[in-house]
């Protein structure tokens, strides 16, 4: 499972960055023997299912093996149908559950007292000046995505220290999903557009500001554990965009809706960078039902699956049939480990396809990126200095420039396929 990353792959495509991300990159040049698997998908198809039992066979292979969850509303602990009171005794940190296999439910309270201390502090006093409670600031104080800030501070930790072999991530709804995955380049995005300017302003004006506001502007505890967080988080992107070490499997039900929002979160998860190398499809109704009342269901999830396979290839798609009792309990997950991989190593990488790839064709650059089940009418370009920033409906995804792509003017898309193609020229 070791791998080395390619020094080169961060300089080919990212010449001329600035400095942070420069050392992002160099603090991956080592070996990890690390394995990062996400599942995603839309809420209620059986994520946390497939992550555990993915989980047990995983562990039973010799794999040190953490599950972690990425849901606010944590289940993990109730799919292994353990004691709640030793979840919460773990504060935290990870639980064993068994042999090589451990389960992690981020605790927000501890993590704002370990990362989160003086910037959480500021935002409670800020508020607090407002009128609010005290104890009222303190919770709304807690801001959307310090819990996903948690979990990467883990990952990143856990993959330099190299605690476990095998990471996975039980991911949430895939609306957060996404969010949990943009958040690296949206911090690195303000630390190095936003955060020095606000520090400034911030040092020359709060002397002036004391003598004539009641509200407090932040001080240098509050910018130094900013810089903290964001030196604990460095090169967390590329190890989550390194498809050698992570890839995302894509949890589903043989239904239209599903299979729509399915579609949507592979395209999503293309225009991060992340690498998908299986779709998994869940409560597959078996042949042997031979009841009249099923039969409609039967004939329709046979053309969803039908559906599905031509939708998602040439990644392979694993069919699970329906379980006749709730999947609960850790001999039922490891049988549906057995289901879903049989005798493959669940480690394996089951697909190897890039979702983009910059190269210079006749002199002119051209950057490929694999974006399936979108029309040209729903993407819009926009280069800024260095940046190149591609959105698609409400999503976006910033893409740095080298310095040589970054100076020309012409940008032009076409789109062939499951590809957009961006042409720079001068």
């Amino acid at each position: 499972m070791k791998h080395l990353i390619d020094p080169h792959f961060f300089f080919k495509k990212f010449d001329g960055c600035d400095i942070l991300t420069r050392s992002a990159m160099l603090a991956y040049q080592k070996e990890y023997s690390m394995r990062i698997i996400f599942f995603a998908g839309k809420g209620g198809v059986g994520k946390t299912s497939v992550a555990a039992a993915t989980g047990i066979k995983a562990a039973e292979r010799g794999n040190k093996t953490v599950i972690m969850s990425l849901d606010v509303a944590h289940s993990l602990s109730d799919i292994f149908d353990m004691e709640k009171t030793l979840i919460n005794q773990s504060k935290g940190q990870p639980a064993q559950v068994g042999e090589n296999l451990w389960i992690q439910e981020i605790d927000i309270q501890e993590e704002i007292e370990k990362n989160w201390g003086d910037i959480h502090k500021y935002l409670s006093t800020l508020l607090n000046t407002t009128g609010l409670d005290e104890i009222l600031a303190e919770e709304l104080a807690i801001l959307p995505g310090m819990e996903e800030v948690g979990l990467l501070l883990h990952i990143n930790q856990y993959a330099k220290d190299n605690s476990f072999d095998v990471v996975l991530l039980d991911c949430a709804p895939t609306g957060e999903s996404l969010r949990f995955i943009s958040v690296p380049t949206t911090l690195e995005w303000y630390i190095n557009k936003i955060f020095k300017i606000e520090k400034t302003i911030a040092k020359y004006a709060r002397p002036m500001a004391k003598r004539f506001y009641d509200v407090p502007l932040p001080g240098e505890d509050y910018f130094k554990a900013i810089e903290r967080l964001f030196e604990k988080l460095k090169g967390v992107d590329a190890l989550l965009t390194d498809p050698k070490i992570t890839t995302v499997r894509l949890v589903a039900n043989p239904e239209k809706i599903v299979l729509k929002e399915t579609q949507r979160a592979f395209m999503y998860f293309c225009l991060y960078n992340m690498s998908i190398d299986a779709i998994i499809m869940n409560r597959v109704l078996p042949d042997e039902i031979n009841e009249p009342y099923f039969q409609n269901r039967q004939e329709s999830q046979k053309r969803y699956v039908q559906e599905a396979e031509a939708y998602f290839q040439p990644v392979p798609l694993f069919p699970v049939n329906l379980f006749k009792d709730e999947v609960l309990g850790y001999n039922t997950l490891k049988a549906l480990g057995d289901q879903i991989y049989g005798a493959r190593d669940p480690l394996d990488r089951f697909f190897k396809g890039k979702p983009y790839e910059l190269t210079k064709i006749d002199g002119k650059y051209q950057l490929k990126m694999k974006l399936p089940f979108i029309e040209k009418k729903d993407v819009a370009l926009h280069k800024i200095a260095d940046e190149l920033i591609v959105r698609i409906g409400g999503f976006k995804r910033s893409v740095m420039l080298p310095r040589q792509v970054a100076a020309l003017d012409s940008l032009k898309a076409t789109l062939e396929g499951q590809y957009l193609l961006i042409h720079f020229d001068v």
